[in-house]
């Protein structure tokens, strides 16, 4: 019987993940930073995103950038294994690369549950050496730990880098992110991390339910709602902040604070939290 649901899921997510005629979040992100993987539905929703809020695009590249700067530090801070959640389609920078620019023997994870994305990382990845791409959610965090490619990376109990990067906001409380990410963590040793960036409309509160309601129309679902910084911070309970704290992406650890304190702060915040 379980067989059975499980394979019913399976089919309406492919159905969902793979037809043109639906817009879909990873396409529109690879839209947004001016990539090519994306159909015609992925450009008008995406189109309808920024007439909104033109300011999305610009914090596309700016989610880049703290993917690049949260990496290095980790590995600054002894990390060479990483979990990364979510990943979206493989592009510039994307983990693997920043963590092998450093250290070629950094091993990287990725993990995500839809088809498109999937498809896309196992083709560029190809086998390379120190990655592996799972089929998986943070909302299934048994499963998750559960895979053999997971496996290896709490062997020898080296810390893990767990990366959930522009995501959660996309994941229903209904489903237990917060749980999903408090399990993960829980199984993970000592010195590990989790580096997290999110959606927050503290200072926009007339841009949520647009924005939210789009992306509820992708998603076929009344929910997610719009989440604050304190719902964030939630994630992080337990671990001990890193510096600056969760802040919004420009001023995390720039690497140019004058043109970081210039910036448009925008509506994503990140940060990370070690585990003691």
């Amino acid at each position: 019987m379980r067989e059975m649901v499980d394979e019913e899921v399976n089919e309406k997510r492919a159905a969902r993940d793979l037809d043109r005629a639906t817009a879909n979040i990873a396409r529109m992100n690879d839209y947004f930073l001016g990539g090519k993987d994306n159909f015609a539905v992925d450009r008008e929703t995406a189109d309808a995103l920024l007439a909104l809020a033109p300011e999305i695009k610009p914090m596309a590249e700016e989610m880049q950038d703290f993917r690049r700067r949260l990496v290095r530090h980790l590995l600054a801070a002894g990390v060479r294994r990483f979990l990364d959640l979510g990943s979206g389609l493989p592009t510039r920078d994307a983990t693997h690369q920043i963590a092998h620019s450093v250290d070629p023997s950094a091993r990287v994870v990725y993990v995500n549950d839809d088809l498109v994305v999937l498809a896309h990382a196992r083709a560029l990845l190809g086998g390379a050496a120190g990655t592996a791409v799972v089929d998986g959610s943070v909302v299934r965090p048994r499963d998750l730990l559960s895979e053999p490619a997971v496996g290896c990376l709490l062997e020898g109990g080296e810390p893990v880098g767990v990366l959930a990067l522009g995501t959660l906001q996309f994941i229903p409380d209904v489903d237990g992110p917060l749980d999903g990410v408090h399990t993960l963590m829980a199984a993970m040793p000592s010195g590990s991390h989790l580096g997290l960036s999110h959606v927050v409309f503290d200072g926009r509160p007339d841009l949520a339910e647009p924005i939210v309601q789009i992306y509820q129309a992708v998603l076929s679902t009344e929910e997610p709602g719009a989440r604050t910084t304190a719902d964030v911070l939630r994630y992080f309970d337990g671990l001990e902040p890193v510096e600056p704290g969760l802040v919004h992406l420009p001023h995390w650890r720039p690497d140019n604070p004058l043109a970081a304190r210039a910036a448009e702060p925008g509506f994503m915040i990140g940060g990370a939290a070690r585990k003691p």
